[in-house]
């Protein structure tokens, strides 16, 4: 991989996106690449957390940008086809960063404008650095957000919001991310990998196997009417009671030791 790197210790893959010259900025290979390294995550037992991040700058910085947007250089001359053909190169990884069985963390170190933000939204989790930037600046440019930011932004921090961010352009720092719920969580810069990866930890010596099905209950429940996904929740609490960490689970419970979880 020429624009990523993957790290895996104590079922942690630890995901970063290295454009060092472009402020780690998305392009169609960066996207190709994105896409390989999850399909490959997706297939592995012995992960169970995904922590996605940005490298350092030229000057081996590393808070200076989770990604600074989708690349320009290579969007200036697309055509309508293009455009959208880029958009959905887009969607397959970032559909798999939020409907993997892992749980997925973006940890957010400095700049993350347009496409950056529209990464980090379609993780699970979002942590961010205390200098942290988020932006969706499409519209200054003449364009809308082409990898999900108009959808994801409404749904995370409510429509009002999402139109005065992508209407304005104005750029937010980590705090005001956290008070609309953009970010679960602002910690200092040199404390934010730490904290990933306690969070992660902490995931991980929950039932993996049931966290996954928990995460497939939140997203296909989410746009359903309250009935149907009360039920489809039942049906999904029903399958999790066949297994083998409910019985550990709950054993365990009832005679005080902790639980030895291993499905997945």
């Amino acid at each position: 991989m020429n624009n990523l790197k993957l790290d895996v210790a104590d079922q942690i893959a630890v995901l970063t996106i290295n454009r060092p010259g472009a402020l780690n900025a998305l392009n169609s290979e960066t996207l190709d690449e994105l896409n390989a390294a999850l399909t490959e995550i997706e297939a592995r037992d012995d992960v169970k957390v995904v922590i996605l991040t940005g490298g350092p700058d030229k000057k081996d910085n590393p808070y200076k940008s989770f990604v600074a947007g989708a690349d320009i250089a290579e969007m200036v001359n697309f055509s309508a086809a293009e455009a959208r053909a880029f958009g959905m190169r887009a969607a397959e990884p970032f559909f798999k960063l939020m409907n993997m069985r892992q749980v997925t963390i973006a940890a957010v170190n400095g700049f993350a404008l347009g496409g950056g933000c529209e990464i980090a939204m379609a993780c699970d989790i979002r942590i961010a650095a205390e200098n942290a930037t988020f932006a969706q600046p499409e519209t200054g440019l003449g364009i809308i957000p082409g990898f999900g930011g108009t959808q994801r932004l409404a749904r995370l921090v409510g429509m009002g919001r999402a139109k005065e961010l992508i209407f304005t352009c104005d750029n937010i720092d980590a705090a005001e991310a956290y008070r609309i719920g953009l970010v679960n969580k602002v910690v200092a810069k040199e404390e934010l990998m730490d904290t990933a990866k306690k969070m992660a930890s902490k995931i991980i010596s929950k039932g993996s196997y049931a966290v996954s099905i928990a995460k497939a209950a939140i997203n296909n429940g989410y746009d359903m009417d309250i009935k149907n996904a009360v039920e489809m929740e039942a049906n999904l609490f029903g399958i999790t009671c066949s297994t083998h960490d409910k019985t550990e689970g709950m054993t365990a419970f009832l005679e005080r030791r902790a639980a030895d979880l291993t499905d997945f």
